[in-house]
């Protein structure tokens, strides 16, 4: 059996794995399930089954997107672009047009005392984290 052949047979269906990692971050293991998903996906695009590794990935980081999870799920995403280019997939705004779930920060509106200088100061890092997950992947997927 040819080396590609066996490492086809040993891997799991993808649907398999994407429920288990679901399970894990719906109940708030989402850095436990962010490893997963990069080791799952990357034995995925060692087997060259490109589309699996594709659809494992746009889960993960569209639910870890959808939870908040802004490093994790921009991590993901940047992954995934990675076995487009890796899988010689062309790609344009349709596929990447689903990442549009970075979660938005709200600012509070008023400023009458320390709390709500605190506040702000909180959203603005949170903001930031947000701006550095998604420009790594808008980076990602322009190069």
């Amino acid at each position: 059996m040819s080396r590609e052949k066996l490492r086809r047979a040993t891997l799991p269906p993808v649907q398999e794995n994407i429920t288990k990692l679901e399970k894990a971050i719906n109940e708030g293991n989402f850095y436990g399930a962010q490893q997963m998903y990069k080791s799952i996906s990357a034995r995925y695009v060692s087997a060259e089954r490109y589309s699996e590794a594709l659809d494992l990935l746009e889960s993960g980081a569209c639910l870890q997107l959808k939870h908040g999870q802004v490093t994790c799920g921009a991590e993901l995403a940047v992954l995934f672009v990675d076995a487009l280019v890796k899988g010689k997939i062309p790609y344009g705004g349709d596929i990447l047009g689903k990442y549009n779930v970075f979660p938005k920060v709200p600012l509070p509106t008023n400023m009458e005392d320390d709390d709500d200088v605190r506040e702000l100061n909180e959203a603005l890092g949170a903001a930031k984290t947000h701006l550095e997950g998604c420009s790594s992947f808008i980076r990602a997927a322009i190069k």
